[in-house]
């Protein structure tokens, strides 16, 4: 295990080849201040320039919440602001859509609240698991405000009548309704949370990461595609990988010769 230094609201580590990324300001809710605007988009950077990792979680650590979404002062000036408003909202857009581009796995550990700014970067995520105490919810109509970048996020995941519910009531979702509606892939116990996440992102982990990459662009470019669209993009894809990346061959070579392919090797 190894920790990068130098951060003041989050840690980061690496655990063997998967990256957790753990915020630390719980006496804050692990709300996103502009410290921690920056500080993500240096982990995201570390994680894009990192060709070993493997998978990417993100982790509310021991406190009571997740993540609640943007700071009390930096909604202060927000509020007499907008035009700074929209910067903030547009840096944390980014950062949603950098999550979804990565060429690996990510997942959000949700171990207790999550709203607003803090449940969008869940939407960033390939997969989400709860705590089965933690909640979860976009909340933000509540408070009079839409949100900024979870809308079709939500709709693409759970549809669109759920997504508007969720939306539009502000009502707050357990891990076992959120697994329901299908937000959420799993509920465990808070304490095992960590450990469910980790055990997750090493089941994808002996994987060639250039074969997960591909299938995720698959995923990301077939958004908004017709079925005929989206099988064209599948073909596309699979014949340039299957052209320019060599473990296809290896691994039917592999079970041919009865043995495992050269990247599950110890």
């Amino acid at each position: 295990m190894s920790a990068s230094p130098g951060f003041s609201s989050l840690q980061y580590e690496r655990v063997d080849d998967i990256g957790v990324l753990t915020f630390t300001t719980p006496e804050r809710l692990n709300a996103i201040s502009e410290a921690r605007l920056t500080e993500l988009e240096a982990v995201l950077s570390l994680a894009e320039a990192d060709p070993a990792l493997r998978g990417l979680i993100l982790h509310g650590g021991d406190g009571q919440a997740f993540c609640v979404g943007l700071d009390l002062d930096l909604l202060d000036r927000a509020f007499n602001d907008l035009a700074y408003f929209g910067q903030v909202v547009r840096r944390l857009a980014g950062i949603v859509a950098r999550l979804e581009a990565l060429p690996v796995p990510t997942i959000a550990a949700v171990n207790g609240f999550a709203r607003a700014g803090g449940f969008e970067l869940t939407l960033g995520c390939d997969f989400l698991l709860m705590a089965d105490e933690a909640r979860i919810g976009d909340v933000h109509t509540d408070a009079g405000v839409l949100p900024a970048t979870a809308s079709l996020r939500l709709k693409r995941r759970i549809g669109e009548q759920q997504a508007k519910a969720m939306i539009w009531s502000a009502r707050w979702y357990s891990g076992a309704e959120a697994v329901a509606v299908g937000l959420a892939l799993r509920s465990v116990p808070r304490a095992a949370l960590r450990a469910e996440a980790l055990a997750l992102a090493a089941s994808m982990a002996d994987k060639p990461r250039s074969c997960i990459a591909a299938n995720k662009s698959v995923f990301q470019r077939g958004v908004d595609a017709t079925l005929g669209e989206g099988v064209a993009i599948e073909l596309a894809v699979f014949d340039h990988y299957m052209a320019s990346e060599p473990h296809g061959r290896e691994g039917y070579t592999a079970f041919r010769e009865r043995r495992l392919p050269a990247w599950k090797r110890v």
